[in-house]
């Protein structure tokens, strides 16, 4: 009876001129996932200028929404708002466009409601679940998360902003062995297939994954001109951009915009939940310094263009989730792994902050993988990566303030010269490692130099915990100590043994700098 619904009303394709213009926007096909109620789903496409198109949404025989609109614009595009849905599915989706008395059809099938998730960022984020540790075991699953569907851009530069995707790697699919990384031309990334796994058990409604990723990018390519001129990047100020094999074997294009010009621009009429991104690497070698500036200003600006975009459907201030960055090399300690921790979170050391609201972060110092095949910027443990992401988008985008996200960072820091300690109160209680050896530093008055002033160093402190919220450092030998710091290294501890984690929550705690005055 479906079958014969949709003939009937597919009928007028066979009766008209086949019109290669009118179609649906890139990203739209069987079996995707549209956002959910309170927002409305955003359709849009091109078509003859001028021409009316109506689109309706059916299941089984019921017509749930019908809404026309007229193509407008020099390449003809028409964009219409359905009715607020509740999550489920499938449902059947046609478009007619009529245009000089002619009728034209296309329809989607198997378009399911729930949230839907932009995954950004570079190789890290792109590391397919045929390269993670228990890669097969985390292939079987695949059959059991019918309702959780992936799409992939293709990897394509623009010198300018384009209206749609010029090419798509992995149209909207159910997930398999095969496209979850066995195949030879289709792939998905592992953090963003794991993250999505996780929200769709708990949450038991259809999950939609967007994926546009590019190994070896910096936060530059994948911001807008708007954006990068916020932190006093243009054109014309532009340095002569080397690629930095040295942070990420995988490298890509690192010229400013192009890929928000041909892998998100084209993304922002799409009415999404919220974002989680896995970059950083790159930038250890391109405008460290300005990384505090150009990644809080990337989601900033991705906020409101996807709100304009999806005509005020997706969150002005949607949750954005990223992953505080692993490690690289032992045996080059000052690779800007630290700093760049430190800048992806506006110098504050946790998220949310005032300067990046709705906003959560996975600490991922503590995985790295120093046998990792893929070099050892690309550790293999992303279950633990996307499990931490996951946590976040409970507490931060679905609101369970329940669900512990964030591991200890310091409360207060008091500093006592007479005895030569100070006493670090964490907000949570802690779990100890004694075996991480010196990783708090004072920055020490050492000497005199030659103009008679006192000389600075970062000296290793000794530390230990009193109490269940406290650590004692240690700066004997000090005269004076104007700042201290913890795990500020590339690589500060092995596997899962990092000093401080929270008792309650097994989250580690994140790095931090603090300066006195």
């Amino acid at each position: 009876m479906i079958q014969l619904l949709l003939q009937i009303l597919l009928l007028p394709l066979l009766f008209t001129r086949t019109d290669a213009t009118f179609r649906f926007a890139s990203y739209y096909g069987d079996h995707m996932v549209l956002q959910q109620k309170p927002s409305q789903a955003v359709v849009w496409g091109f078509g003859e200028v001028g021409a009316m198109v109506t689109v309706t949404l059916l299941r089984g025989m019921d017509t749930i929404s019908k809404t026309a609109v007229i193509v407008k614009g020099d390449v003809g595009v028409w964009k219409v708002l359905l009715d607020p849905m509740d999550y489920g599915g499938p449902y059947h989706l046609i478009a007619h466009q009529t245009f000089k008395q002619e009728i034209t059809s296309i329809h989607l099938d198997d378009v399911l409601f729930g949230d839907v998730w932009l995954c950004g960022g570079q190789s890290n984020m792109e590391m397919t679940v045929s390269q993670i540790f228990n890669a097969s075991k985390e292939l079987e699953l695949a059959s059991q998360y019918p309702y959780v569907r992936l799409f992939t851009a293709s990897l394509v530069t623009s010198d300018i902003e384009l209206l749609d995707l010029a090419k798509v790697d992995l149209e909207w699919s159910i997930p398999t062995r095969k496209n979850l990384g066995n195949g030879d031309f289709t792939y998905f990334s592992a953090v963003c297939w794991i993250f999505g796994r996780h929200l769709a058990q708990k949450l038991k409604y259809p999950i939609g994954l967007v994926e546009s990723v590019w190994g070896g990018t910096p936060v530059e390519a994948w911001s807008s001109k708007t954006a990068l001129s916020n932190c006093g990047l243009s054109e014309s100020s532009k340095e002569k951009i080397q690629r930095f094999e040295v942070t990420d074997t995988a490298t890509g294009p690192c010229q400013y915009t192009v890929l928000w010009n041909a892998m998100i621009h084209p993304l922002l009429n799409m009415t999404i939940k919220g974002a989680i991104w896995y970059q950083g690497e790159a930038n250890t070698g391109l405008n460290t310094h300005l990384y505090n500036c150009t990644f809080p200003t990337l989601i900033q600006d991705w906020r409101r263009s996807f709100h304009e975009g999806s005509l005020g459907q997706t969150d002005p201030n949607f949750p954005f989730g990223f992953v505080q960055l692993s490690t690289f090399m032992k045996t080059q300690p000052h690779d800007n792994y630290p700093e760049i921790r430190w800048h992806q979170t506006a110098d504050y050391g946790y998220a949310p902050n005032p300067k990046m609201p709705n906003t959560f972060m996975a600490v991922a110092m503590d995985l790295g993988d120093d046998d990792s095949p893929y070099g050892c910027v690309h550790p293999r443990d992303k279950h633990t990566v996307a499990y931490r992401l996951y946590l976040g988008a409970q507490a931060i985008a679905y609101g369970d303030q329940s669900v512990p996200f964030q591991g200890p960072f310091p409360e207060t820091i008091d500093v006592y010269y007479n005895y030569s300690y100070m006493n670090i109160t964490y907000n949570e209680e802690l779990l100890i490692n004694h075996t991480c050896g010196q990783i708090f530093e004072v920055f020490c008055s050492v000497g005199i130099n030659i103009n008679g002033e006192s000389h600075y160093a970062w000296v290793p402190a000794p530390a230990k915990s009193p109490s269940s919220k406290v650590v004692t450092v240690l700066f004997k030998g000090c005269s004076h100590i104007s700042a201290v710091r913890y795990a500020w290294y590339d690589w500060p501890c092995e596997y899962k043994k990092c000093p401080i984690y929270g008792i309650h929550s097994r989250l580690p705690a994140p790095l931090f700098i603090k300066y006195f005055k």
